[in-house]
C-alpha cells in the first residue's frame, strides 16, 4: 500500500489574519449596523493564504454571514479579488452548492463582502473516502452547469486557462532553458518529457468548452451536516477544461493513498478529455508548484512555500508512478508525513 503523505501544516491553520479588534472602528461600526447589533460571535477563518480579514460573524439574532474584508490602499489586490468573486457568485447558475453574496460595503478605507455562511467543515486529510466522493459529486454538478456558461457570466471577461498557463503555470521549459534552477525533487526525472507534457496544456485548454473553477483545493471545500460538499472561493473562474481542476483536487486524494487515477478517469468532467490529460495536468502543476516553492518567502502566509513544495512533490510523484519513471535516489523524493524531522522516502 502506498504511504500516506500529509501537508506540513493542516490547511485549516495556514492563514495569518487580522481579528475583529484589528479592524478600523468605522468598519466595525458599519458591519455591526448591517448585523443589527454587535456580533455575538466572531470566528476567524484559519485557512487560506492571504492576510485579508475573513470570519463568520453571528449577529445578535443568530443570523450568520461570512465576511471578507481588505484595505483599499494596502491590499488593493484583495479588494479586487473579493469584488470579482461577488460578481461571479451572483451570476452562477441556480441550485449549485456555492455561497451567494449578501451585501458589500466600503467604509474607513476598507471593502467588505458578506456571503452566505456555510455550516460545514473543511475536509480532513487524509481524505475520508465518503467526503472525497461528496467533493467529486459536487464538482460534477458544477462542471455540468458551467459546460455551457451563462451569458452574463461570460460577459465578465473571464481569463482563459490557456493564457494563464503560458503566462504563469508552465515552468519546465524555463528550467530546461536554464532560466530557472532544476527543483531538487525533480532530480533524475526526464526533463524533456516534462516540457513536452506541460506544453500541451494551452492547446488542450483552448479546445475545451466551458468554465473551470481555477482553484479547486481541499481548503476551498466545506462538508455540511448532511455530507454535501460546498465549493467556495470563486475568484479564479476561467475558460478551460474542468478536468484540470479535477487533477488539482485529486493531488490530496493521491497523497491520502486513495485510487486517484480511477477517480479521475471515472469522473464526468473527464468525458472527452485527451488521453493524456491527467499527465499533462500533473506535469504543469508539478512545475508550477516546485518553482514557486523556490521563490522568496511569501508575505501572504508563512506556509505558502511549504504548501507549494508539498503539492509539487505530490504531483511529480503521481506522474512518476503513472509514467514508470525511475524512483528513489534517481527520482523525486518526498517527506511521507510532511512533518519536520520525519524521514524522507521515495515516492
Amino acid at each position: 500500500m502506498r504511504a500516506i503523505s500529509l501537508p506540513p501544516v493542516p490547511y485549516g491553520e495556514t492563514a495569518e489574519r487580522p481579528g475583529w479588534a484589528d479592524l478600523p472602528d468605522g468598519l466595525r461600526d458599519a458591519l455591526t449596523a448591517r448585523l443589527g447589533g454587535p456580533p455575538a460571535e466572531v470566528r476567524v477563518a484559519g485557512g487560506g493564504f492571504t492576510r485579508g480579514f475573513a470570519a463568520v460573524l453571528t449577529g445578535p439574532t443568530g443570523d450568520r454571514v461570512f465576511v471578507k474584508a481588505a484595505a483599499l490602499a494596502g491590499q488593493r489586490h484583495l479588494v479586487d479579488w473579493y469584488a470579482h468573486e461577488a460578481a461571479i457568485l451572483a451570476r452562477l447558475p441556480a441550485g449549485l452548492p456555492v455561497p451567494r453574496p449578501r451585501w458589500a460595503l466600503t467604509e474607513s478605507g476598507w471593502y467588505a463582502l458578506a456571503l452566505d455562511a456555510i455550516d460545514g467543515h473543511t475536509p480532513r486529510l487524509p481524505w475520508d473516502p465518503a467526503e472525497l466522493a461528496a467533493a467529486l459529486a459536487t464538482y460534477a454538478d458544477v462542471a455540468a452547469a458551467l459546460a455551457e456558461p451563462p451569458g452574463d457570466l461570460v460577459a465578465l471577461g473571464l481569463p482563459r486557462l490557456a493564457d494563464l498557463a503560458r503566462d504563469d503555470i508552465l515552468w519546465w521549459g524555463e528550467v530546461a532553458a536554464g532560466r530557472e534552477p532544476l527543483p531538487a525533487a525533480a532530480a533524475g526525472v526526464p526533463l524533456a518529457e516534462l516540457v513536452a507534457l506541460e506544453s500541451r496544456l494551452p492547446g488542450y485548454a483552448d479546445a475545451a468548452p466551458g468554465l473551470a473553477h481555477g482553484d479547486l483545493r481541499v481548503d476551498n471545500l466545506l462538508i455540511d451536516a448532511d455530507g454535501r460538499a460546498w465549493l467556495c472561493d470563486w475568484t479564479w473562474l476561467c475558460h478551460g477544461p474542468a478536468w484540470f481542476d479535477l487533477a488539482g483536487l485529486l493531488l490530496t486524494g493521491y497523497a491520502s493513498g486513495l485510487d486517484a487515477d480511477t477517480a479521475f478517469a471515472r469522473h464526468p468532467a473527464t468525458a472527452g478529455a485527451p488521453a493524456d490529460a491527467l499527465d499533462v495536468s500533473l506535469a504543469a502543476l508539478a512545475g508550477y508548484f516546485l518553482t514557486g516553492a523556490a521563490a522568496d518567502p511569501s508575505t501572504a502566509s508563512p506556509h505558502l512555500r511549504s504548501h507549494h513544495q508539498w503539492s509539487g512533490t505530490q504531483a511529480l510523484c503521481w506522474l512518476t508512478a503513472r509514467r514508470g519513471w525511475p524512483r528513489g535516489k534517481e527520482g523525486p523524493l518526498l517527506n511521507v508525513s510532511g512533518r519536520e524531522g520525519a524521514p524522507s522516502h521515495p515516492c
